[in-house]
């Protein structure tokens, strides 16, 4: 990442966070100062065209009386609000000013909280609001982030196991039951491995099979126990829980819990191929989508039942690409061991049970296992695409921790989370709230202040370097692709984001250009998002023009 590459060697001790905390080094920022030169010029205000000739013909036809006593209105078109520009600023009086009339000059509503500290020179560089208590939206990730960086360390993987409850014969007929063991691995999906996202079960019908298992007398379990049961976090609303941003929890997950609903068209006339990607047996399907000879076009419509039958309806045209479809899926664990059971049919072992859940039985041994890639990864995938499914996932198996010995539950997973924050970061007690570990929650709080310290912590902490590359590059990948570009900022400033339709957030690290490392944190919560994110690039533009004495 090229805006690791300029970061200055001091490291931030635990001490001087707490410092931070006590006796910044500057007073918080008054709206009051504002620094006009900051506003780009206003554009010029244009008046539209009145009716053409042809138009002013047409409507005299029938309105010519009135047309000769009322001349048609130009249209004005509203100047637009002034844009912001980033600026140099040469001092830290000159930073803490600028910043001050950025916030105070570009919202007409909502509440801001902002810090700024150097790394480098540990001292407070600007704070507005820094102890107000704000929505986080996806700038909680960050905290969920460190959390499970802090307990498992960057390399940990997670393990999805096939365990056999009963004896293998030399045939290869297992009298019993096959287990899949559900670990929270949330990348248990095609987004790792090459195929479609029938690729992790395939993968682990093959190891079964590689075992010398030709057929299952018992069923398929599938074991979700490493979790609570609890599916939807306190604070989702209602609304959320149809969109794939906000699939249910479990242990046991698949896909991110989102099924493809594919489309394929057939031979002639013929019924086209509908299949669910990936494929389960847990989830009826029934198509009636046919075939148009000779079209590249389409229209299939695809609804759930209150049955929980899944039904399509329409035609694909024989010249037509897939056509696919999502659907979140409710229950995720009968879902993907329905998955396992399906690719170990299509792996050539007969299957003579059904599927169910259940704890995985004492007695049962292990056959094989699919771990995930290393959590230095996962995090990466998180914070860069700002994936909820992970998020909730690492957030539970950090309260679980490496040696199982808690649930993975959303409570034990804030209880590890304010312990970690207070003790090892020095965050006061009850700053921060956290019902879950994306900040999809209307619940979840964060402060200014504490989302700074964190950042401190993290930055001189043994994962640091993984911390640090699992943030979007200003200008140049993920959220922040479309954001400072050509400024200070383009590969330079990393940092989370978070959107919502209340919060415009983001927290990360920049470098100035004396080579201080700055650690930011901009939170807005309101219905002004749009300046609001104008503001905030501004300022974190302007963060990576700094340079003083």
């Amino acid at each position: 990442m090229k805006a690791c590459t300029r970061f200055a060697s001091a490291a931030w001790s635990a001490a001087a966070l707490l410092l931070l905390a006590a006796t910044p080094a500057a007073a918080e920022a008054r709206l009051a100062d504002v620094r006009p030169p900051l506003l780009a010029p206003a554009p010029l205000q244009l008046q539209a065209s009145t009716q053409s000739s042809r138009a002013k013909r047409r409507s005299g036809k029938a309105t010519r009386g009135r047309s000769r006593r009322r001349a048609a209105r130009p249209l004005a078109v509203p100047a637009a609000a002034p844009a912001l520009r980033h600026t140099a600023p040469r001092s830290a009086e000159a930073l803490a000013s600028d910043l001050t009339f950025m916030l105070g000059s570009s919202t007409r509503s909502g509440e801001w909280g902002a810090m700024v500290v150097s790394l480098t020179r540990r001292d407070t560089l600007f704070m507005y609001q820094p102890g107000q208590q704000l929505l986080p939206a996806s700038t909680m990730k960050l905290m969920t982030t460190a959390v499970a960086l802090d307990r498992f360390g960057p390399e940990h993987q997670f393990s999805t196991d096939v365990l056999r409850d009963g004896m293998l014969d030399a045939d290869g007929t297992l009298r019993g039951n096959i287990v899949l063991r559900g670990d929270g691995d949330p990348a248990l999906s095609n987004r790792f491995l090459k195929g479609d996202p029938n690729a992790p079960m395939e993968t682990l019908a093959r190891f079964v099979a590689g075992q010398g298992v030709r057929r299952i007398t018992g069923d398929v379990i599938g074991d979700e126990s490493a979790f609570e049961p609890k599916r939807i976090p306190d604070g989702w609303l209602a609304r959320y829980l149809q969109s794939a941003y906000a699939a249910p929890v479990s242990s046991l997950s698949l896909n991110e819990n989102v099924v493809w609903v594919a489309a394929y068209p057939g031979a002639g006339r013929g019924p086209a191929r509908v299949v669910l990607e990936p494929s389960t047996s847990v989830l009826p399907l029934k198509s009636t989508v046919r075939t148009v000879p000779g079209s590249a076009g389409g229209s299939v419509s695809v609804i759930r039942t209150r049955e929980g039958q899944i039904v399509a309806r329409g035609w694909i045209g024989s010249r037509s690409i897939p056509r696919k479809y999502s659907l979140v899926v409710d229950d995720p664990a009968p879902f993907t061991a329905g998955a396992f059971r399906n690719a170990l049919v299509a792996q050539g072992i007969q299957v003579d049970g059904t599927v169910r859940l259940a704890p995985t039985p004492t007695s049962a041994v292990k056959l094989t296992a699919l771990p995930s890639p290393t959590l230095d990864r996962l995090v990466s995938v998180m914070n860069r695409e700002s994936i909820n499914h992970y998020a909730e996932l690492l957030f539970r198996n950090a309260a679980r921790g490496a040696d199982h010995s808690a649930l993975g539950s959303a409570v034990n997973g804030e209880a590890l989370l304010q312990r970690f924050l207070t003790e090892r970061v020095g965050v006061e007690p009850g700053t921060v709230i956290a019902a879950d570990g994306s900040g999809l929650s209307t619940l979840d709080r964060v402060t200014a202040r504490a989302m700074t310290q964190l950042l401190g912590y993290a930055h001189q902490a043994p994962w640091s370097s993984a911390f640090h590359a699992s943030l979007p590059v200003a200008g140049e990948s993920e959220l922040l692709k479309n954001r400072m570009k050509y400024t200070p900022a383009h590969g330079n400033l990393h940092a989370k984001t978070g959107t919502t339709n209340e919060v415009i957030s983001l927290a990360g690290y920049v470098t100035a250009q004396d080579g201080e490392v700055l650690a930011f944190t901009f939170i807005y919560n309101g219905t002004d998002r749009w300046n609001a994110r104008s503001a905030i690039d501004a300022m974190g533009a302007t963060l990576a023009g700094f340079e003083r004495p």
